[in-house]
C-alpha cells in the first residue's frame, strides 16, 4: 500500500458529486467508502478496509465507556457509505457539504490512510498557518 498522498482540486457539480481522483481510486482496494465530518472543518473518507478497524475502535470505545454511547451515535449517524459511479465521482450528502463549508472547488487532500476533503480557502488557513515549524519536524522525520 502506497496510501494517499498528494492533493487535487476538483469541481463538485450541481447534484454534489465530486471527482476521485484516479490514483486515490485505485488506492482503495474495494472501490467503496466511507464518508463522515468526525473533526470539523472538513470531511473524511475512509477506504472500506481501513474503515473496518475504525469501526472495531469505535465499538470497543463504546463497550469500555458508558458515556461513549451519544458520542459514537454522534459520529457514526452522519457517516455514508459512498463507491465512485462509472466516471469516478463520489456524490456528497447535502448535510455534510454544508458542515464543511463545500461548493464549487473541492480540495481532495491524501492523509496517507485516508482522504479529507476541504473548502480550499479554509485549508489554506487551518493547515498553512498552523503547520508550525516545518523545516524543524521534515528535518527529524527525513534526516
Amino acid at each position: 500500500m502506497n496510501g494517499f498522498v498528494g492533493q487535487y482540486e476538483h469541481q463538485m457539480d450541481e447534484k454534489g458529486r465530486v471527482s476521485l481522483p484516479s490514483a486515490f481510486r485505485r488506492e482503495a482496494d474495494s472501490g467503496r467508502f466511507v464518508l463522515l465530518q468526525w473533526e470539523k472543518p472538513y470531511l473524511t473518507l475512509f477506504p472500506d478496509s481501513k474503515w473496518v478497524s475504525v469501526q472495531e475502535r469505535l465499538l470497543e470505545y463504546r463497550r469500555n465507556d458508558a458515556q461513549a454511547w451519544n458520542q459514537v451515535r454522534s459520529i457514526v449517524s452522519n457517516a455514508v457509505e459512498v463507491a465512485p459511479d462509472k466516471q469516478g465521482r463520489i456524490l456528497v450528502p447535502a448535510g455534510l457539504q454544508a458542515a464543511a463549508g463545500l461548493s464549487g472547488t473541492v480540495l481532495l487532500s491524501g492523509n496517507l490512510d485516508r482522504v479529507e476533503l476541504w473548502n480550499p480557502s479554509t485549508y489554506a488557513e487551518a493547515v498553512h498557518v498552523d503547520a508550525g515549524d516545518l523545516e524543524h519536524f521534515a528535518h527529524r522525520l527525513f534526516g
